[in-house]
């Protein structure tokens, strides 16, 4: 009888190990597999933080948002496509009324490529300079044209009147001047081609406004453009002929923010509307008309992939919201290394 009970004790202090050891094989196989999530999930050395991944995404989306240091250079190669289908009505008048009424179908096709080059001149101010190339395809009811020609050349700086601090708003002041290189509108002959520029130069100045709170970045921006007048002109419309443009002020605004899913992935969501006054537009016989104020609003989505901690690579999609705005654009933004 003692020995049974003996050897009952046994059996139990055994079953009792045995479970013990199995809690412990348990919980360490618990703390592997938490060990191992973390391991995953953690930075990896050479990555960069969620924080230098919005600033990348900031830049991508919209350059003004960013500086870069003094004597440091940076090149950013952009393509977009761009698809605007429209239906216009054409009219002409004379001292007699309405002579001329026509409804005509426009669609057009435009690839830009467009190289950037940035210069830091100093920490907080940021010189730039951009080169577009583009290739647009027209067709419309009357005729359809290709033109592959340099687009309008954009001289600019960004400065920072204050230190950038996490705990504040971050602000940037910019200017820019675009150059009048690509081909006119106001020049262009039908069936010569199509138009690669805007014709005249213009001279635009802004504000942006940035704040980066982890892991989301919130931003917004403020700007005006004024247009210089394409004089000297002598291009035939209907039964008159044009010789002078003044195109109108511009006004536009934009608000978006950034979203980190991960170290290597972001994504943008961006509103943005441009209101332009009427342009001027005056014709050989003295008749002088002005267009009616254009607004223009589109919604941009993006994603940000990082393949490198010094390289994104950043997808855009735009929606036109207005007649006046493009039916859709894509665009690819790749930061270039010499």
């Amino acid at each position: 009888m003692i020995l049974k009970s003996v050897s009952f004790a046994a059996a139990c202090a055994l079953l009792a190990s045995s479970a013990v050891a199995q809690q412990a094989t348990t919980a360490s196989a618990q703390q592997a597999t938490t060990d191992t999530a973390r391991d995953a999930l953690a930075k990896k050395e050479g990555e960069g933080d969620q924080t230098a991944l919005l600033k990348e995404t900031l830049t991508a989306v919209d350059k003004q948002y960013s500086l870069i240091r003094k004597g440091r250079s940076q090149f950013t190669y952009d393509a977009t496509y761009t698809y605007v289908g429209q239906e216009r009505i054409v009219t002409d008048y004379t001292a007699d009324g309405l002579t001329l009424f026509d409804i005509e179908n426009t669609n057009s096709h435009t690839i830009t490529n467009t190289l950037s080059a940035d210069y830091g001149v100093l920490n907080n101010l940021t010189a730039n300079v951009t080169l577009p190339v583009i290739s647009k395809y027209t067709d419309s009811t009357k005729h359809s044209g290709l033109s592959n020609s340099l687009g309008d050349v954009n001289l600019g700086a960004r400065w920072q009147p204050l230190e950038a601090r996490r705990d504040r708003p971050n602000l940037t002041v910019t200017g820019n001047l675009r150059l009048p290189s690509g081909r006119s509108p106001f020049k262009v002959i039908a069936g010569s081609g199509e138009a690669t520029g805007s014709g005249v130069a213009a001279v635009s100045a802004g504000l942006n406004v940035n704040r980066i709170v982890d892991p989301v970045a919130l931003f917004g921006s403020i700007n005006m453009t004024v247009s210089a007048a394409a004089d000297d002109l002598y291009q035939v419309n209907a039964t008159r002929v044009l010789t002078r443009v003044k195109p109108g002020t511009s006004v536009g605004f934009g608000i978006g923010f950034a979203y980190a899913l991960s170290y290597g992935i972001s994504t943008t969501l961006s509103f943005q509307e441009a209101i332009s006054a009427g342009s001027k537009l005056r014709f050989a016989d003295g008749l002088e008309v002005k267009t009616s104020t254009q607004t223009s609003a589109i919604v941009n989505l993006g994603l940000g992939y990082r393949v490198s901690p010094k390289t994104t690579v950043n997808l855009s999609v735009g929606i036109g919201l207005t007649d006046d705005s493009p039916n859709l654009s894509v665009g690819l933004n790749l930061p270039l290394a010499f």
